[in-house]
């Protein structure tokens, strides 16, 4: 019944997009998100459909959409370089030229139409409708995560969320990290969408998908979710104009919540204290350390899945009994072939330092962007105040992804760059909405013999 279903909307959305060719870039959207063909037993598996949608959005672009608002812009020129340096790490070298071109085979879709995407958003309507179905498809896996948590309690590595391949948007720390992410996002099209009018209905709607975001990191029991919803908290101080009242309604709400989460949520957010006994967090520093050495020597990186040659020692310390009488046990533990657990440390290791600080180029270059058109405009009286306000929240939503990434490897996850994407189109939507309103038209005059007052317009 669920393929037939997926099947169906699926196919409903391709035959809008006949009429509507911006629909073909939404489909892929969604796609690229949810996977379906992974939700799917048959049919959707064997037909590539993510390759369908990208063609038909590309040939519709090139063939019927209006070019005129379309701009190359700077960051979409540093994406492409990103993505031309892949390429030669990937096929010039790699230390694993195999597994290197498995990762590399999805990796330069994901750069190859966030450079592609922004010539598409040259409304306001497609910026909000790219924001609204990113939204939906990720609350598809978000709703079922928040519901499972709250019937079962979910715990580490056992949330189910629809699919039972652990990878994508699919893995725990990294849906924690896009589910508190969009929150921002969520709270302007509660305020400012056009799509769906802010009414009582998608007050209410926007309220439960925030609380399912919420419930994300409870359900993976993801450390990195809890220090993502940290970092909302502190973010949203810059737009409430009542910060005691603000601050003080945080404290009570986080008293009120700690005795209602699971003891697998709670034991597991002890071990940021007490990282020394926790494999996981030991694992990663070792990792982290064995990449900075591997930079050393190969500074130009060894290409995608370059960690799989680490081998990393660490010692494990562990404490039993009281505070009056406790022992503690040091343990000497090796690793073989493990993950960065960082999208900062996966960028050194396999794109090397001019890879790391590409991407922290562009990644610091949109938000100092964002910052500016927040800036800018700031006034309520402004027709254009919704922009600045949108800027805000992808501003923030982008800090929170950039937090999240420094504990789990997403620097090449396709939502980054469908965030970046709506932040470049922002961008140049609104600096031609200001070039338009200063160039002011001039008024057409009917020239009446004899009347000195009125003149021809200057050539």
């Amino acid at each position: 019944m669920r393929d037939l279903f997926l099947i169906g909307f699926l196919f409903s959305l391709f035959a809008m997009g006949l009429r509507r060719p911006f629909l073909f870039v939404l489909a892929y959207i969604y796609i690229d998100i949810v996977s379906p063909q992974r939700l799917t037993y048959y049919l959707l598996n064997t037909v590539p459909i993510s390759l369908i949608a990208a063609v038909a959005a590309v040939a519709a672009w090139a063939l019927v959409d209006d070019k005129r608002d379309s701009r190359f812009t700077a960051r979409q020129g540093a994406i492409l370089l990103l993505l031309l340096y892949c390429a030669l790490t990937t096929f010039f070298g790699a230390d694993f030229p195999v597994e290197a071109q498995e990762k590399w085979s999805w990796v330069w879709k994901a750069l190859a139409f966030a450079v592609f995407l922004p010539l598409t958003l040259r409304t306001r309507l497609r910026i909000e409708a790219l924001l609204l179905f990113m939204i939906l498809s990720l609350a598809s896996i978000v709703i079922v995560g928040g519901i499972k948590t709250i019937f079962s309690g979910g715990g580490y590595g056992e949330l189910n969320l629809m699919v039972t391949n652990n990878t994508g948007l699919y893995e725990g720390s990294i849906i924690s990290a896009v589910a508190i992410s969009v929150i921002p996002v969520i709270l302007w099209l509660m305020k400012h969408g056009t799509i769906f009018p802010p009414d009582a209905r998608v007050r209410l709607f926007g309220a439960g998908l925030i609380f399912a975001c919420l419930l994300i990191p409870v359900g993976t029991t993801a450390r990195t979710g809890l220090l993502c919803i940290g970092l909302l908290a502190i973010l949203m101080l810059r737009d409430v104009k009542r910060r005691v009242l603000y601050i003080c309604a945080i404290g009570l709400a986080g008293v009120a919540v700690v005795p209602l989460l699971p003891s697998s949520y709670t034991k597991r957010m002890d071990t940021i204290r007490s990282y020394q006994g926790d494999e996981s967090a030991s694992t990663r520093l070792a990792v982290w350390k064995w990449t900075l050495d591997y930079a050393t020597s190969n500074p130009f990186g060894g290409g995608f899945n370059a960690y799989l040659q680490n081998n990393v020692r660490y010692d494990l310390t562990k404490v039993e009994g009281s505070a009056q009488n406790a022992s503690v046990e040091k343990q000497v533990t090796t690793d073989r072939a493990r993950a960065y657990h960082s999208s900062y440390f996966e960028m050194l290791g396999e794109q090397g330092w001019p890879g790391l600080f590409l991407w922290l180029g562009i990644n610091v270059a949109g938000l100092l962007r964002m910052e500016a058109l927040r800036r800018r405009y700031r006034k309520p009286d402004d027709p254009l105040h919704w922009g600045g306000q949108l800027a805000g929240a992808l501003q923030h939503g982008h800090l929170i992804y950039l937090l999240g990434g420094a504990f789990v490897g997403i620097a090449f996850n396709p939502f980054l760059y469908q965030m970046m994407a709506a932040q470049i189109g922002l961008d140049t939507y609104l600096a031609r909405r200001t070039r338009e309103g200063r160039v002011k038209p001039t008024p057409r005059r009917q020239l009446r013999t004899g009347d000195p007052t009125i003149s021809a317009p200057s050539v």
